[in-house]
């Protein structure tokens, strides 16, 4: 694997230091070098948000992601903010329904996913995250779906597994 750096940006309330979070445990959960970099605009809900997760099988040098291998962005802004600084070749994961914007880099790969459609389907808006989440898992292989799902299930709230689980399930058929 050597060394994976995600960076994952949205507004705040989408879930987006959720994202990293369970990625991050999952990581540690099977013994990788972890480190998880949460950043926030000035209000929570609403303002900017972002983390970074770097997941590696040797030392990490540094918690800062500033050309990320994987970026999943949950808006607009977020979007035009970080695009160009994804590694040519990277993984652009998106939230299709809440940005509608053509990516005009041929450089990497690009994943457009409904995912509050999804969510909605599901039973809940608040796990979008959580499809986005799914596809980086099964497209990247960094980390095994099954254990995302048993960091999900071991480090969050037992309320909200099974809708997770559907979700992170739901995300993984976008990763082909």
């Amino acid at each position: 694997m050597a060394q994976q750096e995600i960076l994952f940006a949205g507004f705040g309330g989408q879930g987006i230091l959720s994202m990293g979070k369970f990625l991050a445990y999952a990581g540690m959960d099977q013994d990788m070098n972890v480190s998880w970099c949460p950043s926030y605009g000035p209000e929570m809900r609403g303002g900017t948000a972002n983390c970074s997760v770097i997941l590696s099988d040797s030392d990490i040098g540094s918690p800062i992601v500033t050309a990320p291998d994987t970026l999943v962005v949950m808006n607009r802004p977020s979007l035009e903010k970080f695009v160009d600084t994804l590694k040519p070749g990277g993984l652009l994961i998106l939230d299709s329904d809440l940005i509608s914007e053509e990516v005009q880099r041929d450089d990497v790969t690009v994943i457009r996913i409904p995912s509050q459609t999804i969510a909605a389907e599901i039973g809940s808006k608040t796990i979008a995250n959580m499809v986005l989440l799914g596809a980086l898992v099964k497209k990247t292989g960094i980390v095994g779906v099954e254990d995302l799902l048993k960091a999900l299930k071991d480090h969050g709230k037992a309320k909200f597994y099974t809708a997770n689980e559907q979700a992170v399930s739901r995300g993984t058929e976008f990763a082909n």
